[in-house]
C-alpha cells in the first residue's frame, strides 16, 4: 500500500482535497482508504439509534455492519492520543492508496495544504521547510508566490487536483509503507 499524508492548519482546505483526489485515483482502477485525524469530540453515531444506545449505555466497541458497509465505534477509557501507523494496521492491507489527513507531527511523508490569507482565513507560515517530511506543497497560489525556493519541492494548484494525482500515482513507489518509523 501506498500511504501520503496531507497536513495544513485547519480550514487549509486539506479535506476538499482529498475529496477531489479520490475519485481521481479511483478512476484509475485504485482502491483508497483515508485516516482522518479529529480533534477532541466528535460522533458518527445518531443519537437514539442502535448503536448510539448500545455505545451510551457503556460498550467498549460496537460494530454496526451492513451488506454494503461496517463501522467499529471504540470508546477510550481514557484520552489518548490516537498513533497513525496504529490506524494504519487497522485498515484492509490489500488498499492501493491511504490518504492521512491531518497528523502532521507524524513521520510520514506529506504534502502540506497552504491556503493564502484572507477575510476569513489569517495568514499562516508554511511548515516547510522546517518538517522534512514535507514532499510538496499544495496551494491556492502560484509557487513563485510562496516562500519556497525554486526547485525545493514540487507546487501544486490546489484548485487543479489531476496533476497532484497524476504526480501520486507516478511517483507510487516512494510512497509505499514500510510500518512505523521507516520511511513511508
Amino acid at each position: 500500500m501506498n500511504v501520503v499524508g496531507f497536513a495544513g492548519f485547519s480550514n487549509s482546505g486539506k479535506t476538499t482535497l482529498v475529496e477531489r483526489l479520490i475519485p481521481l485515483m479511483r478512476a484509475h482502477g485504485l482502491r483508497v482508504s483515508v485516516v482522518k485525524h479529529a480533534h477532541h469530540r466528535f460522533d458518527i453515531d445518531q443519537p437514539g439509534k442502535d448503536t448510539w444506545r448500545h455505545r451510551t449505555a457503556g460498550a467498549y466497541e460496537v460494530v454496526a455492519s451492513s451488506d454494503l458497509r461496517m463501522a467499529l465505534m471504540r470508546e477510550y477509557e481514557q484520552p489518548a492520543e490516537p498513533v497513525v501507523h496504529d490506524l494504519i494496521a487497522r485498515l484492509d492491507a490489500a488498499v492501493d492508496w491511504v490518504f492521512v489527513e491531518g497528523f502532521k507531527e507524524s513521520d510520514l511523508p506529506k504534502i502540506e495544504v497552504w491556503r493564502s490569507p484572507s477575510g476569513d482565513y489569517p495568514s499562516q507560515a508554511l511548515r516547510f521547510p522546517q518538517d522534512p517530511r514535507i514532499v510538496a506543497v499544495a496551494a491556492d497560489v502560484p509557487g513563485d508566490r510562496l516562500p519556497v525556493p525554486p526547485g525545493a519541492l514540487p507546487v501544486f494548484d490546489v484548485n487543479a487536483p489531476a496533476v497532484l494525482a497524476d504526480w501520486l500515482r507516478e511517483s507510487g513507489g516512494r510512497w509505499a509503507y514500510r510500518g512505523a518509523g521507516g520511511p513511508a
